[in-house]
């Protein structure tokens, strides 16, 4: 299938060092390798990966996949936990927690099992977060935007599934302008039972009449993969978020790359 290089940088940038495919079957793409069960075509400085497309539906995470969030949520728990006098973790450690449900992540960060003093964290951290939330602090992540209008236009359907409230994602789509792309938003508050657990992905599927084989869950954590994987979707971690790359392939996920600009070119069936 001839590959045209220019438009291989628009949708996704340069790619470097090591994509891991298919774990259940340990296969490694590097430099311009040929790769069990997949199509390798070359072009100067890459390789495009072509398999039959068969995905038709797209569930992505949000906070350290679409919109960089980390240094507000970072900041905001740590504030949070001062106003409260709390003992107050380093940014990493409040890092490691982004995914799960807001109470949960004050619950890891304190290592305590007290529902109250979650749900007193989760509220001044909302008010906190109201004020330090103003447009243009949370940047998207390079390649995103061009990506899901590319999947758009492809015919897939995009939808969201985050940890986050249901309020807070709308008002982040509608500042991203990808309103007119998401077909479905499902946030924390939609949901009985949140990540890592597999049912807001079973719901989702369940919304559009998707087998789970035909779904590609993306996230930057292994809540994201496990929740994805526990559905029996395909999964896809990005290491420029929140997560670990060993945490990642711990986790079980089917793709990972370094740039989201990446996907469009593992999932482009053969024309």
């Amino acid at each position: 299938m001839p590959v045209c290089l220019g438009f291989l940088l628009y949708f996704c940038g340069e790619i470097y060092g090591m994509l891991v495919i298919d774990r259940a079957e340990k296969i490694v793409f590097q430099d311009n390798r040929i790769v069990k069960g997949w199509e390798c075509v070359n072009f100067d400085g890459g390789c495009a990966l072509n398999r039959n497309n068969d995905m038709k539906l797209l569930i992505l995470d949000f906070d350290g996949t679409i919109g960089n969030t980390n240094s507000l949520i970072t900041s905001t728990m740590q504030s949070t936990l001062r106003e409260l006098d709390l003992p107050v973790c380093s940014a990493e450690e409040c890092s490691r927690t982004i995914g799960l449900p807001l109470e949960q992540c004050f619950l890891e960060v304190l290592h305590s099992s007290d529902p109250a003093v979650a749900k007193q964290c989760a509220t001044v951290y909302r008010r906190i977060f109201s004020v330090s939330n103003h447009p243009g602090s949370v940047p998207v992540f390079p390649h995103v935007l061009e990506s899901i209008r590319f999947f758009y236009h492809k015919g897939m359907i995009i939808t969201l599934a985050s940890s986050r409230g249901h309020a807070s994602l709308e008002a982040f789509v509608e500042e991203m302008h990808l309103k007119s792309y998401i077909s479905c938003i499902l946030g924390a508050d939609d949901v009985q039972r949140s990540k890592p657990d597999p049912y807001p992905v079973q719901k989702i599927l369940r919304t559009f009449s998707v087998d789970p084989q035909e779904a590609l869950v993306v996230g930057d954590t292994k809540f994201d993969i496990l929740m994805g994987k526990r559905a029996g979707a395909r999964t896809c971690g990005v290491t420029y978020g929140n997560g670990y790359r060993n945490e990642l392939e711990g986790a079980g996920a089917d793709m990972i790359v370094d740039d989201f600009g990446q996907i469009p070119e593992l999932l482009k069936g053969k024309e």
